[in-house]
């Protein structure tokens, strides 16, 4: 049997760090992290907060907390043009459904994972007293065995349906033909449905961030899941327009810093590197 996910457990982590340690206004509030970690998890975020300081752990930082707040605004934008469905992929310990802002009651939440991690989540989400609201599924998929189209439907998807999905840290963890291959069932979902998704850029010469990237695929391996995959950005736009999405853009760092940073009076950066891509159907 295989293990849940070492790096959805530190991910999850930084997005309590965020929480604890960083100024406000946070990029990302999200309270429900909190309780699914557990006290000693959290007295030790707070008694070695130089650890959170380092320029790789605040670079990281932000990337986490970014990443899912720029998901959550897509998505509010594409629920305000009719997607009733949002399908998060691997979802981890990811606790959009138990913070949901009303704009989201009448939506599907399908989050899919290992069978091993959604049990962990579940037992998490027991012990902290966290409510599962009744539009939630818990759809258990291993992406290793079987294709997401299958999966999807067993779990009662409905592809007829504008949906959006979310795949966060998660592309560089598969081949590139298994990346492509999920993008394509998202591309046969109605005009209008949208995925958001990160991956790892091929090192570029920035110093900076390509050590930031280094350092998060060291965190990786040593956890025993390894990156395997990295895109150029300008050749992963290409090859998803090919897929047949309508619109394809990357976040831009300019924008991502003008959105999410400017207000901030700490040393959380903004992001340096091309990493998020929207693609809408």
């Amino acid at each position: 049997m295989r293990k849940s996910s070492r790096t959805a457990i530190g991910v999850a982590a930084l997005r309590a760090a965020h929480q604890l340690v960083d100024a406000e206004p946070r990029v990302l509030d999200d309270p429900v992290i909190l309780r699914l970690l557990g006290i000693e998890t959290l007295d030790t975020i707070r008694e070695d907060r130089d650890r959170y300081q380092t320029p790789a752990s605040l670079a990281l930082r932000s990337h986490v907390v970014m990443r899912s707040r720029y998901a959550e605004d897509r998505l509010a934008q594409a629920v305000g043009r009719g997607v009733t469905q949002y399908v998060i992929l691997g979802a981890g310990l990811d606790t959009f459904a138990y913070r949901q802002p009303a704009w989201a009651k009448d939506l599907r939440i399908v989050e899919t994972d290992r069978a091993t991690m959604q049990r962990e989540k579940r037992d998490r989400l027991s012990l902290a007293h966290v409510f599962v609201p009744d539009n939630v599924t818990f759809a258990s998929i291993d992406f290793e065995s079987e294709a997401l189209g299958d999966a999807l439907r067993r779990h009662g998807v409905d592809a007829s349906q504008p949906s959006f999905f979310s795949w966060l840290g998660v592309t560089m963890y598969l081949t590139e033909q298994a990346v492509l291959d999920v993008l394509r069932v998202v591309a046969g979902f109605p005009h209008g449905s949208e995925i958001v998704f990160t991956f790892a850029p091929n090192p570029a010469g920035d110093g900076i961030a390509d050590a930031v990237t280094a350092r998060f695929a060291e965190i990786a391996a040593a956890s025993g899941e390894p990156w395997i995959t990295y895109f150029d950005p300008d050749e992963l736009i290409a090859k998803v327009r090919a897929l047949g999405f309508s619109e394809v853009e990357m976040l831009d760092p300019a924008e991502a810093a003008s959105r999410y940073f400017t207000a901030r009076k700490d040393d959380l950066p903004p992001p340096r590197r091309r990493s998020i891509v929207s693609a809408v159907v």
